[in-house]
């Protein structure tokens, strides 16, 4: 078999190769190209090469979400098992407490124990309750998981097909009272805090109307108004963005085509409309979605709902930093999974954005 070097030795390509793996050392003429391809198809303008990136933009920004919750606890002024414990404690329990938290040691060894706890699901203990941070998060995360799921599918069942029929109902000019209607409407809602839209549908339907709990978590009524609350805001924003690229992919070439060949009306809006505006709307989906984990927590606390929102508020009152912490750091990793996912649907429906390197 033909030989070719690898190395820049003098070695005759047809004599033996160098003893003990040297500079001599030779390789099929087909492993170079082979090799070069495999890094191609894993750095190029592929589908594993834009896997490997995003996954790598992944990693990078989890790590810098864990040292940054790493860093918090030693970022707040003052001492915080003293502000936890109160000024007034013995200075050996508060001496003792900072031993068992492992405040104690040098700061490389604790964000190493960090590090290595994280790995194996540890994220320490509360110092009010005494308990595992990751058992309190594991018995509150359900509960926000109960509202923020169906606030995700309401968003987009309503934002995409209310977004879709304003720009159907108002495209070349048509129907300007209709347009200034949506605008506005959509525009006031968009803009309203969670907390106000939480205040304002608790005085209504649950005060004034009495049709739905105030607050707590019982049965399937309780989670109307914190699901509508988390929804709303989002879902107006999102049918904006639709309506605005349904308006411009509704004057595309192949739109006026479609129209001309008498398509049905469901062919020509579901088959050829939908799928070319949803690869921005679900851009900006995903940093809607993102800033719904941010609602949760006023909203929780509007309802008093047994979820990660409420469990923050109160770690954050009682000093408690250690589950601050954790609850912080399941947060942040759910915001960059979320943008993870949303990156891979959109490649998934335009793949034209994995051809670029980004």
């Amino acid at each position: 078999m033909a030989r070719v070097e690898i190395a820049n030795a003098g070695v005759d390509p047809g004599g033996p190769a160098a003893p003990g793996g040297g500079a001599g050392r030779t390789a099929p003429v087909g492993a170079v190209p082979v090799l070069r391809r495999a890094a191609a198809a894993l750095t190029g303008d592929t589908w594993p090469g834009f896997l490997v990136r995003r996954t790598g933009r992944l990693s990078a920004s989890l790590g810098v979400v864990v040292t940054a919750s790493f860093a918090m606890i030693h970022l707040i002024p003052g001492d915080p098992v003293r502000a936890a414990l109160g000024i007034a404690a013995d200075p050996a329990q508060v001496a003792a407490r900072r031993h068992d938290l492992g405040l104690d040691r040098p700061l490389p060894a604790q964000y190493g124990s960090f590090l290595a706890n994280l790995f194996h699901g540890r994220l320490g203990d509360s110092i009010v309750s005494q308990m595992p941070v990751s058992q309190i998060i594991s018995d509150r995360l359900p509960a926000t998981l109960q509202l923020v799921i169906p606030a995700v599918l309401l968003i987009l069942l309503a934002g995409i097909p209310i977004g879709m029929l304003a720009a159907v109902l108002t495209r070349d000019g048509r129907r300007r009272r209709g347009e200034l209607a949506f605008a506005a409407t959509t525009g006031i809602l968009a803009a309203l805090p969670e907390f106000l839209l939480a205040v304002g549908l608790v005085a209504v339907f649950a005060v004034w109307w009495q049709l739905f709990p105030v607050a707590g978590q019982s049965d399937l009524s309780s989670y109307v108004l914190p699901v509508l609350s988390l929804t709303v805001v989002p879902a107006a924003s999102l049918s904006r963005v639709v309506r605005v690229e349904a308006l411009r992919v509704l004057r595309e070439d192949y739109m006026r085509t479609a129209r001309a060949k008498r398509l049905p009306a469901r062919l020509v809006y579901l088959r050829h409309a939908l799928p070319n505006l949803l690869t921005s709307s679900l851009t900006i989906g995903g940093l809607l979605f993102t800033s719904l984990l941010a609602g949760t927590v006023l909203v929780e606390n509007v309802f008093a709902w047994p979820g990660l929102g409420s469990t923050i508020v109160q770690a954050i009152t009682t000093k408690d930093y250690p589950l601050v912490q954790g609850v912080v750091l399941v947060y942040g990793a759910a915001a960059l999974l979320i943008t993870f996912a949303v990156d891979v649907a959109v490649a998934a429906i335009d793949p034209r954005s994995t051809v670029r390197g980004t």
